[in-house]
């Protein structure tokens, strides 16, 4: 085998773990993910789907879950938004939020001229780590976090120890 030969297989090999440990660190981070669509705006049908082309992505909305013995808390950064632009459903054993953040602004700044917008949908799908009450379930949005509390079901999971024979 010659040593160019080598070095491709080489660097074969050492593509095939770049790609293995994305798929890897995609499969662990995909319940953090959100997924953003074009909005709905006021946009031609044509305009529409080259904005959303364009603005289609993946982004982080960040969360954090907390769990007591009685309720699960799930707190969620959405700044820019009003409490009118989210939809919350539990669906199964996960929280799912949606919304649509709309957002322009225009400023000039010496001789510079700003003009920064931000359309999309999205939705976040928390995993809950237990069963919860979704006839008592209370929400707030405050200062750009969403939080949900969410009283955990008299009738809930239990965890029972398994003997390997």
């Amino acid at each position: 085998m010659t040593t160019l030969q080598q070095v491709r297989e080489g660097l074969s090999q050492a593509w095939d773990r770049v790609v293995d440990g994305w798929d890897q660190l995609y499969r662990q981070a995909s319940g953090a993910m959100t997924k953003f669509t074009g909005g709905r705006g006021d946009k031609s049908a044509g305009e529409a789907r080259e904005f959303a082309a364009r603005s289609t992505g993946w982004g982080l909305l960040a969360a954090e879950v907390f769990d007591d013995d009685d309720r699960v808390v799930v707190r969620v950064e959405a700044p820019g938004m009003s409490k009118d632009d989210l939809q919350l459903e539990v669906q199964d054993d996960c929280l799912i939020v949606r919304g649509e953040k709309q957002m322009a602004r225009e400023r000039t700044e010496g001789r510079w001229h700003v003009n920064e917008c931000a359309y999309g949908s999205f939705q976040r799908v928390v995993p809950l780590p237990d069963t919860v009450d979704t006839a008592r379930a209370d929400a707030s949005y405050q200062h750009g976090v969403l939080r949900v509390e969410l009283p955990k079901a008299a009738h809930r999971r239990r965890r029972v120890q398994v003997t390997v024979h």
